[in-house]
């Protein structure tokens, strides 16, 4: 079994996602600097754009890092598949989350909703990763890449865990949390290019 197909199909995927969010953006009404900070109708346009900005960069950042580790992989197969699916299953109610969290003003519980999303998500990337390790085998790229060091990981999975009920103290703080695991992911990490390197 290929990857081509499983690669072109997530591709779709996450493209797909990305235009929905766009499509949710509030656009000011009106043609002055003051609209697009007026929150008299809702939340304003500025800080749909941001909430959108937050989206992109976190669906961005799984798209990266499924990206090198396909890219890493030498084998898929049946579990592998249902893995990814999974992931994509909870990478595709971002968008949904994202909209009901700022149309009702970043209220508690659909703060904790999107903050759910986010790590339940995470954890599904770890499976499929976990998937793909076991298919690949321990002499594989991404096997040579990742062993031992899961750090980042379990750092990240722990801030989302921890966002969901601080939702409850304040969003604010719930949504901090969040920030924060984004930008520990903005740069990824080289390791899987790397080893492809000295392998080429």
């Amino acid at each position: 079994m290929t990857k081509g197909r499983l690669e072109a199909f997530s591709d779709g995927v996450v493209a797909i996602l990305i235009t929905i969010m766009v499509l949710e953006l509030k656009v000011p009404a009106g043609a002055t600097w003051d609209k697009l900070f007026d929150h008299s109708t809702g939340p304003s346009p500025f800080v749909s754009l941001l909430t959108y900005l937050l989206s992109f960069v976190s669906i961005a950042i799984y798209w990266n890092n499924h990206h090198h580790m396909l890219h890493a992989s030498t084998r898929v197969n049946g579990p592998v598949l249902w893995a990814n699916t999974h992931l994509l299953f909870w990478l595709s109610l971002i968008p949904y989350t994202t909209a009901w969290m700022q149309d009702e003003h970043f209220a508690k519980i659909p703060t904790a909703a999107y903050g759910t999303v986010l790590l339940l998500s995470g954890i599904a990337f770890t499976l499929l990763r976990n998937a793909l390790l076991a298919a690949s085998g321990p002499d594989s790229p991404l096997a040579r890449a990742v062993r031992n060091d899961d750090r980042k990981a379990i750092v990240s999975v722990t801030l989302y865990a921890a966002a969901i009920p601080l939702a409850w103290v304040h969003p604010a703080v719930s949504l901090t949390l969040i920030v924060i695991v984004a930008v520990m992911w903005l740069v990824p990490s080289r390791r899987i290019e790397k080893v492809l390197e000295r392998d080429n």
